[in-house]
């Protein structure tokens, strides 16, 4: 029976189809006439609650409310950024100032004449820029279709970051270096968090730097989306994990031996919101804004920077952000946060960390609203019936000299009419000392502090500690070590024997309800693998490089791609694979070939992590020209007669396989281009590839000032996949498989 009238449903459905659609034509033909775009009707930029909230907790200074709410009903401007760790970032520069921006200079579009984008005053070195023109119009005039093949492409390849302006404030304010181990807590879609490779990569002779990212986000299919933006860094220090960010775990590192919990120096904390302040580009938000988002986030927003602050170590910073501009979401989640850390957080003063930028200092007062807008200034007034929806934690401090002691006005709110942005709230804490609820109990009498020092083995604990049972670190916690980790050690005591060596696979479901795709274990390569030795000769490695930090996906079977992480992350995977769902880590450097048996080294390089692998490589590096470099990316395989006598030189003796390609500038001649370039390449029975991706090899061209446009792929100009067959190289299908992974 169900099924006769599932049956009888779809035919209903196909007889009205015919109709339904030419009317839906006929329709649309009326509604563009009358200012409807793509059949929906023109959303009305107007809220009369939301004035009144926002008049009425006097956010915006006086005076100033008509030009506020005039920036809200304008479209924002486009912004992009340039990546500031890539050699490239300077030559990408050049190449926007000198080409595309004077192109544009004295151009109209639709009647309204293209303004030259401008860098952000506030943003370093002039990395980041933005014109009054919308995406929109980017999109679909023809006279700004080169700029716009330019944006994407350079996008695609990790150069240019399309970023709101207002999103890049938190990560320049997070201060990040290095040597710091960062946590983004809700990560996707993934700009800040390419802002915070680039800034552990800031110098780019170093490729393993000491610190690390780790990207959570509690969204499984947004995670892919996160990893997605982190490739295009090509980045062995970003490990993307699932999580909820309220509970997410604590994670353990090997110290010397010793198993210790992992703080973080850095964190950035740009929690879920209602989102008010993206009602330039979100205009939906026009039409569904309501103080029920706010009060339904509060908790949610509290819980995360509560578990954040949990996981800072003393001395570290934290930033909280949100695209909100209600005190409910922003200060009100502080002041309970510094309230709850009893003098163990406070906020720190950065009103000259960016000079340039204009914001409003944080609230100090402020009312709770009801949907229906029903107002409540304190906690005593609000009926026993609301309790569930508005909480203690909304309402700012009572007493005055608490109040004052938090020093709310450090926070920074960004409106929107000051520097022609979105809305933004952005406050830095710095971590004084542990949170109270993690400071150790006093001592009992005749109990000894123990100093943190090492300990002789004992027998049962093959780590070097010398513990008889799990139970005695919770009872006789060390000096200096909180009651939480404590009890974290001990739990995790008995996990390790049981665990295959080097393999890091996903967590037992006993332990974890697992959502979403179930991802393949990170299995490392054991130090004496007949894998690596012939990799190693053939590639001349030097003995420096770090062959315990490759990984491969595969646990039995042909290892078709290696990865690689730097030594930390290796540390965090083997010590955490039972409490963490890892997304993604690791930087492709090798790839097997189909038929890698009949040459010296069944693997070839990889494009996307050669520069991570260059300072290894002793062997088959062929010193290329400028020239050869525009031969080689315009041209599917050419043979070797057509490069310099140089290259010729050096390649006409080599071996059939995997090579590497090195142009280096020459700084005699300033008119060059002065950035140096690493490609992968094949070299063949009498000719040359390289193996580069599509986007890559315009960026390249592009910046020895060939354009080469789309149309030129009909041609063969250029090539548009990394694994196209050649007679040299082996068929290749491992940009198809990343990018299933």
């Amino acid at each position: 029976m169900g099924r006769r009238s599932r049956g009888r449903r779809l035919q209903q459905q196909q007889q009205q189809r015919p109709g339904s659609a030419e009317d839906g034509a006929e329709d649309g033909g009326k509604r563009s006439g009358a200012g409807w775009e793509g059949g929906y009707p023109e959303i009305v930029k107007e809220n009369k609650l939301f004035e009144h909230y926002y008049q009425e907790l006097k956010i915006v200074p006086e005076g100033e409310w008509d030009q506020f709410m005039g920036a809200l009903r304008e479209p924002l401007p486009a912004t992009l950024r340039i990546t500031g760790y890539k050699s490239h970032a300077k030559e990408i520069l050049h190449c926007l100032k000198n080409k595309y921006f004077k192109e544009l200079e004295d151009l109209e579009v639709d009647g309204q004449k293209v303004e030259v984008p401008q860098p952000l005053s506030w943003y370093p070195e002039e990395l980041a820029w933005h014109t009054n023109l919308s995406r929109k119009i980017l999109r679909k005039s023809p006279q700004l279709e080169k700029f716009h093949q330019f944006l994407v492409s350079e996008t695609e390849s990790g150069n240019i970051s399309r970023q709101e302006a207002v999103s890049m404030i938190p990560p320049l304010l997070l201060n990040a270096h290095p040597h710091h181990k960062i946590l983004d807590m809700c990560a996707a879609p993934g700009s800040k968090t390419t802002q915070l490779i680039e800034m552990l990569h800031a110098d780019m002779s170093v490729p393993f730097p000491e610190g690390f990212v780790i990207a959570n986000d509690v969204d499984n299919k947004r995670c892919y989306l996160l990893v997605h933006q982190a490739k295009r860094l090509s980045s062995p220090c970003i490990m993307v994990v699932n999580h909820d960010a309220s509970c997410i775990p604590r994670l353990q590192m090997d110290v010397n031996g010793k198993k210790e919990i992992l703080f973080y120096d850095r964190i950035l904390c740009d929690v879920p919101c209602s989102g008010d302040g993206t009602m330039r580009k979100n205009i939906d938000v026009w039409k569904k804004w309501s103080t029920l988002n706010s009060l339904q986030l509060h908790g949610l927003q509290l819980r995360i920077a509560t578990r954040g602050a949990e996981q800072l170590v003393e001395g570290g910073r934290m930033v909280y952000s949100t695209c909100s501009l209600n005190p409910i979401e922003d200060e009100a989640v502080i002041a309970s946060l510094l309230e709850k850390s009893e003098g163990a957080l406070e906020l720190a003063d950065v009103s000259s960390e960016l000079p340039g930028l204009k914001w409003m200092p944080g609230l100090t007062q402020w009312k709770v609203m009801t949907k229906d807008g029903q107002w409540f200034a304190a906690w005593a007034d609000v009926p026993h019936s609301r309790h569930t929806q508005i909480r203690p934690t909304m309402f700012p401090p009572k007493d005055p000299e608490k109040s004052q002691a938090m020093h709310l006005e450090r926070c920074l709110r960004i409106l929107p009419h000051h520097q022609n942005t979105g809305g933004f709230f952005v406050a830095v804490l710095v971590k004084k000392s542990s949170m109270p609820w993690n400071k150790r109990p006093p001592k009992l009498q005749g109990e000894s502090a123990e100093p943190r020092g090492p300990v002789q083995p004992g027998p049962a604990d093959p780590m070097g500690r010398s513990i008889s049972h799990p139970l005695e670190l919770e009872s006789k916690p060390a000096a200096g070590i909180s009651d939480t980790e404590a009890t974290e050690r001990a739990e995790n005591l008995e996990n390790n024997e049981n665990k295959k060596d080097g393999v890091c696979g996903p967590p037992p479901s006993k332990k974890m309800k697992l959502f979403g795709f179930k991802e393949d274990p990170f299995v490392f390569i054991p130090e004496d693998d007949p894998l690596f030795p012939p990799i190693q000769k053939f590639y001349a490695l030097g003995p420096s490089f770090p062959k315990m930090n490759l990984l491969t996906r595969t646990v039995e079977g042909k290892r078709r791609q290696l990865y690689m992480v730097s030594k930390e992350l290796r540390n965090v995977l083997l010590n955490n694979s039972e409490r963490v769902k890892v997304i993604n880590t690791g930087v492709k450097v090798w790839c097997r070939n189909n038929s890698g048996e009949e040459f010296d080294c069944a693997f070839r390089l990889a494009q996307e992590g050669i520069y991570t692998l260059y300072p290894f490589i002793n062997s088959r590096i062929i010193t290329v020209s400028m020239e050869d470099v525009k031969i080689l990316l315009t041209q599917e395989n050419p043979f070797f007669r057509k490069l310099s006598s140089e290259a010729y030189g050096q390649v006409k003796d080599m071996a059939k396989g995997s090579v590497v390609l090195k142009y280096e500038p020459d700084p005699t001649k300033p008119d060059t281009l002065q950035c140096p370039i690493v490609l992968c390449g094949w070299r063949g029975k009498a000719s040359i590839r390289t193996f580069v991706p599509k986007n890559e090899r315009l960026h390249y061209l592009r910046m020895m000032g060939l354009e080469v446009l789309a149309e030129k792929k009909k041609e063969g100009a250029v090539p548009t996949s990394e694994s196209a067959a050649s007679p040299g190289a082996p068929e290749d299908k491992a940009g198809a498989e990343q990018g299933a992974e």
